[in-house]
Formats: C-alpha cells, sequence, structure tokens
C-alpha cells in the first residue's frame, strides 16, 4: 500500500500491516527536487480517483456512513472493470 509523505510513523503502519496483512511504503519528494516532480504510484492514485468522479454518485458527499461510501466505490470499480471486460472481448 502507498501513502504520501504526511503519513509516516510507525504506528500507522502497524495498524496497515495488522488490518490489511499488506506493508505501508511512504512515497516521499526528494529534498533536492525543485518545482513540479512526478513522484512514483503517486499518478496510480490520482488517476484512480479521477475515474471514480466521473460516477454521478461519487462526484459529491452524499453519504453519511461510511460502510455505505465505500459500497458505492467499490460498485463504481466493479462497473469500471466490467467496461474494460466488454471492450477487450
Amino acid at each position: 500500500m502507498f501513502a504520501d509523505g504526511g503519513y509516516t510513523g510507525d504506528e500507522l503502519a502497524l495498524d496497515v500491516f495488522q488490518v490489511h496483512r499488506c506493508r505501508l511504503e511512504i512515497v516521499k519528494r526528494s529534498d533536492t527536487a525543485k518545482g513540479f516532480v512526478v513522484l512514483p504510484k503517486r499518478w496510480i492514485v490520482e488517476r484512480t480517483f479521477g475515474w471514480l468522479i466521473r460516477h454521478r454518485r461519487l462526484a459529491r458527499d452524499f453519504e453519511t456512513r461510511a460502510d455505505i461510501s465505500a459500497t458505492m466505490v467499490k460498485l463504481a470499480m466493479i462497473g469500471i472493470m466490467l467496461r474494460r471486460l466488454a471492450r477487450a472481448s
């Protein structure tokens, strides 16, 4: 699992491992970089957010419960995968 530099800390990494059974990798910006620099793996997250925002229900925060919001994200990703499978065949 990848996270921004703002999520550093051993406690968070341990919590992620205990809950999801995966390692948390922090993607940090180089101290020597000036201006805009593309961070590795960061574009994957930004691209996925872009795909999800195309779904009307996720474009605004309509959901008041976290479990329903998570379900809507899963349904949106299922729709994306189904469209890709339909194009591939």
